[in-house]
């Protein structure tokens, strides 16, 4: 059931990514999972601080709730916020089942200060064949197995 948005989350969301960027800490972005009413995870931009650079804070707010809910799914969750989300946070909010998401600066904002995501977004529309980044299959056969294995395995938990 989509929740009825909460601007105080946002808030938050916004307070997590000034305190971050004013201490030096890592970029100007934080994030809040929320679920009933409440804050489950936050996170903070942390890509500099840890040498990671998936630690977006949306990721890093993700774990977390993950972590305190002891699920790796947040459905039933809405994740706010400070900016909105990269194609990595992004596609990480539709693996973890967010509900809904609710974000304080655009992608445009975000490239004002230097963030520029347009890239990704441009890459990822263009054909595999077209990309910067070249991928290329290998082992495609071999690689079945993995999967095979799943498929037979009589205790996954599915996702």
């Amino acid at each position: 059931m989509l929740q009825t948005p909460n601007a105080e989350f946002l808030r938050r969301a916004i307070q997590l990514a000034t305190e971050n960027a004013a201490a030096g800490a890592g970029g100007p972005f934080g994030a809040v999972i929320v679920r009933d009413g409440r804050i489950v995870g936050a996170g903070v931009n942390t890509v500099t601080a840890s040498c990671d650079p998936t630690a977006h804070a949306e990721v890093n707010a993700i774990r977390a709730a993950a972590r305190a809910l002891g699920n790796f799914s947040l459905a039933g969750c809405q994740l706010y916020t400070s900016c909105e989300p990269c194609p990595m946070c992004l596609a990480a909010a539709y693996w973890a089942r967010i509900e809904t998401i609710y974000y304080g600066a655009s992608a445009a904002d975000a490239a004002r200060a230097g963030f520029d995501d347009a890239l990704f977004y441009e890459e990822l529309a263009k054909d595999k064949s077209q990309r910067r980044l070249p991928a290329t299959q290998l082992l495609g056969d071999e690689a079945w197995a993995s999967f095979a294995a799943w498929l037979d395995s009589v205790g996954k938990i599915e996702y």
